[in-house]
């Protein structure tokens, strides 16, 4: 048995023995859970670097099971600077990816921030869903350029929870998504 399922035994009976007044001990190894860390290169994308960085942290705020961390050699996520095609990525899904952030898009008013966190989105795993409201980052471009929320919803990052509650899981077949 894992670690994390251990913690989340342990949580569930801590939480059914404290109204009852029961004591409970949990060894402290018990209770931390383990976290997959991705990592993440911006260098491709020089015009948007703060944005990329701000879309990571967004993720990293609404999650817990993965972190995506900024790293400059060895990143399995890498962001590229293009200038038409509109944004997208290629990825297994699953923390590989190829991500094109297009500057033509930005140029027509999209935000940065949201195309740079819905092609992260990608890499965790999520679908694109075009007709969503503002408030799903993973509607992309639907809502139009007055769109700037760039932080996913809390249905998002609970997916994105249950996609990563093991870490990675085997590779599979690479996909297109565009923003």
């Amino acid at each position: 048995m894992n670690g994390r399922v251990i913690g989340r035994i342990v949580a569930l009976a801590t939480a059914v023995a404290a109204p009852l007044g029961l004591g409970l001990a949990i060894a402290p190894a018990a209770s931390a859970a383990a976290v997959t860390t991705l990592y993440y290169s911006s260098s491709g994308a020089p015009d948007y670097l703060a944005q990329i960085d701000q879309g990571a942290a967004n993720w990293n705020a609404a999650v817990t099971d993965v972190k995506l961390v900024k790293r400059s050699t060895g990143a399995t996520i890498v962001f590229h600077e293009v200038h038409s095609g509109g944004s997208y990525t290629n990825t297994n899904g699953h923390g590989r990816g190829q991500i094109y952030l297009d500057t033509s898009q930005v140029a027509e008013g999209f935000d940065p921030t949201r195309i740079a966190a819905h092609e992260l989105g990608h890499n965790l795993g999520l679908p694109d869903h075009y007709t969503g409201p503002c408030t799903e980052l993973m509607s992309g471009h639907g809502p139009g350029t007055a769109c700037k929320n760039a932080k996913p919803s809390a249905a998002e990052a609970a997916k994105v929870q249950s996609l990563w509650v093991n870490g990675f899981a085997a590779e599979t077949t690479a996909r297109k998504v565009a923003f």
